[in-house]
This record gives C-alpha cells, sequence and structure tokens, in this order.
C-alpha cells in the first residue's frame, strides 16, 4: 500500500464505535499502566509502525510522568511521521524509515516499553514468530512489550502468547476473547541481548 493509502486507513481510529477505535482506547490503557509502574527516572520507549503515534502520545497528554518518556517512533509514512510530530513534545522522536530494519532502533534500545501494535496483523505467521524471537534485543531487564492481532479465524493470538513466552517473557495481560481485536502485554525480565544490526524483521503482506 501507498503512505496515502495508509494515512486513509488511520482515519478509522476517529471513529469511537470503529474496532480500531476500540482497540487504540485499550492500548492507550495498557501504555499509561506501563509508564505509571515504570521505575523512577526516564523511560525508554521504541513504537514499530507507530502511525502518527497516537497510541503512545495520546496516551500520556496529561501523564504526570510523560516529561520521563524518550520514545523513538518508527514511521515509514512521512504524512503519518509529521502528523505525529505536531502533536508530540521533547522526548518524542519520529524516525522516518522502515520499521522492519533494526538499524533504526540504535541508540533507542533496549527500552522499558515496546510498542508492536498494528503489526501483527499485517505480516507473516513466520514473521510474527521471527520478530517475537528478536524482541529480547528489543527490552531491558523488565521491559513491556505491547502488542495487537486481529481475532479472525484462524486465531494467531494463542500462538502469539506462547511465542513470547518460548522467548523468555512472562503474560502480565491479554485482552478477553470476546473482543474481535487482541491486545497483549508480555513482561521480559531476562538480561536484554545486543542489537543485531543489519536484521530485517518483517514484510508487509497487505
Amino acid at each position: 500500500m501507498t503512505s496515502q493509502d495508509w494515512a486513509q486507513w488511520h482515519a478509522a481510529y476517529d471513529d469511537p464505535d470503529s474496532i480500531l477505535a476500540q482497540r487504540l482506547a485499550t492500548v492507550q490503557d495498557r501504555i499509561r499502566d506501563a509508564v505509571t509502574a515504570a521505575a523512577p527516572g526516564p523511560i525508554r520507549v521504541v513504537s514499530m509502525c507507530a502511525g502518527d503515534g497516537r497510541d503512545l502520545v495520546g496516551s500520556l497528554v496529561d501523564h504526570p510522568r510523560r516529561a520521563d518518556v524518550r520514545a523513538r517512533l518508527v514511521e515509514l509514512s512521512p504524512e503519518l511521521a509529521d502528523r505525529g510530530r505536531a502533536a508530540a513534545w521533547d522526548g518524542i522522536e519520529f524516525v522516518v524509515g522502515d520499521a522492519a530494519e533494526t538499524d533504526h532502533y540504535a541508540g533507542a534500545v533496549p527500552a522499558d516499553l515496546v510498542l508492536a501494535c498494528g503489526v501483527f496483523g499485517n505480516i507473516s505467521d513466520a514473521d510474527v514468530a521471527g520478530t517475537i524471537t528478536a524482541m529480547p534485543q528489543f527490552c531491558a531487564a523488565g521491559g513491556i512489550v505491547i502488542w495487537t492481532r486481529h481475532r479472525r479465524e484462524p486465531d494467531l493470538v494463542p500462538s502469539i502468547c506462547r511465542w513470547f513466552e518460548t522467548a523468555g517473557f512472562v503474560r502480565e495481560w491479554l485482552s478477553g476473547e470476546k473482543h474481535q481485536y487482541g491486545v497483549g502485554v508480555h513482561r521480559y525480565d531476562q538480561a536484554p541481548r545486543p542489537l543485531t544490526m543489519g536484521q530485517r524483521l518483517f514484510t508487509f503482506i497487505r
């Protein structure tokens, strides 16, 4: 899809009755919880396929710890990145580039919070599994990953949880099966691993 197509796709977030808007509200709640629970001091955040950053920026507008957040949001669409910059504040960095390429995260990881929202529903199952396997490169000890995936059949959410747990993560929270979307929160309690430069994690298939 073109960047303009993705910009138009994001318009669904503005409809409060849409599945995307409902999922966004759930993600924002989990972001606020993670930032509130973070240890005192700077909070490192990275976001893959960040769009205009409304999940992170929207959740922290009035959060008492927003000034502690040091975030790098990677987004391929210049239009969406520009839109995000207009709403952001010091400490929120947008990088225009392919979020699948690990080089874009150099200097920003290991992070205390990693957002992989709107990613797993647009890549192959094999790439989902591979990206999760690489997540220890992105997370500090105790780091949180918040991720999303639709629950259409065949529902991949149980496999995603299993892949995270195999990679050394502990499930902290998962949205209920009654929803048409899945939002998960996994915590990494092991030592961070070095970032492998020049690695491609996934390819969008829509």
